[in-house]
């Protein structure tokens, strides 16, 4: 199984060790590096600064957000980084939620799944390059409708590295896993466990029986994100992991719109998650953390001593998943992580 390291976003500030660990990353021949945003740092910046030393990793974006830029503004950033990497870019893209989408990006969130169909649509036109972009959808207009009439249509002035270059997509729920099997090349899953699977397993096939679904089971990447935490104290491994966890379960998203939150809840941890939930939103957040349960943790991420995260990695290599991408916080970290997935 493949192995992928995620920077993620940024906190306050730049995270500590990044180059060093992109750079450890490539020396070792890793499938690839990505980094993120939420309502703070971009995607695209660090991606490109962390790989400019790069060589072998492939560099992708997980995810970048669609409400935040038009199609080809996307478009455009994924021929130049391409072309920067050498043909190494993934194209990571996904739709957030709608406390982001609406309050940040000041965008209307409706239908997610239609917007991206046709997002993705606009992209590709444009990465095609084989004539000028017109394109008359209900979200996306080239030329946009209502305008002053001066607009024409354009075709890119690079030419792409790529013209197949992948796109991925940020697919939690099973209408958007389908959806990414039909349109995109792969997709990326932020929470994942093989307990999911099969849920996994049938939403995929569903996409990639439609008509012109671009991929097969064979050729079609899943990049699952996994915690791993290699400690011989089970329980402080899973303490590392609460707090993040009664982050996502508790306090992202609305109080009754939380796709995150979902994932937990297709699991059987509705109680739980409700839990946590109240917890969180009424300021007890210590109290959040400490609801997480351990068996929760360990069904969703790899920790414990090195033998018992080999042991449950099985679990892993059975699964859909086709690359794993960790979050190591150190160089000592990632080579501990390697090194207990064998």
């Amino acid at each position: 199984m493949r192995l992928g390291v995620s920077i993620g976003y940024w906190e306050a500030g730049p995270p500590a060790h990044a180059r060093e660990l992109v750079a450890e990353a490539d020396r070792l021949a890793l499938d690839s590096v990505w980094t993120a945003e939420s309502y703070g740092s971009d995607a695209l910046t660090p991606l490109a600064w962390y790989g400019a030393n790069t060589t072998k990793v492939r560099l992708g974006t997980s995810i970048m957000q669609m409400q935040a830029r038009t199609p080809a503004a996307t478009a455009m950033a994924a021929m130049t980084m391409d072309h920067l990497s050498g043909g190494r870019f993934i194209l990571g893209l996904g739709s957030s939620g709608p406390q982001v989408v609406e309050g940040w990006h000041g965008q209307l969130f409706g239908q997610p799944l239609a917007r991206t169909r046709e997002y993705v649509q606009v992209v590709r036109k444009i990465l095609a390059r084989e004539e000028a972009v017109r394109f008359d959808g209900e979200y996306y207009q080239m030329p946009v409708r209502g305008g002053t009439g001066l607009g024409k249509p354009l075709r890119s002035i690079v030419h792409p590295l790529r013209k197949d270059l992948p796109i991925v997509l940020a697919a939690q729920g099973p209408k958007n896993v389908a959806l990414s099997a039909e349109i995109c090349d792969g997709c990326i899953t932020l929470f994942f466990a093989p307990k999911l699977d099969s849920m996994y397993r049938a939403a995929l096939l569903e996409g990639f029986a439609r008509p012109g679904a671009r991929r097969t089971p064979e050729s079609f990447e899943v990049f699952a994100n996994v915690d791993i935490i290699v400690d011989a104290d089970i329980e402080r491994a899973a303490d590392r992991l609460r707090p993040l966890y009664a982050l996502y379960i508790g306090g992202m998203g609305a109080a009754d719109v939380n796709f995150h939150r979902n994932m937990f809840i297709r699991m059987g941890y509705e109680a739980e998650c409700q839990k946590i939930t109240d917890l969180y939103l009424s300021g007890q957040k210590a109290e959040a953390i400490a609801a997480v349960p351990r068996k929760m943790l360990e069904e969703m991420a790899l920790i414990g001593p090195a033998e018992k995260i080999r042991e449950d990695l099985q679990r892993w290599k059975s699964s859909v998943a086709t690359c794993l991408v960790v979050h190591p916080r150190s160089v000592s970290e990632l080579h501990s992580i390697v090194a207990a997935l064998g």
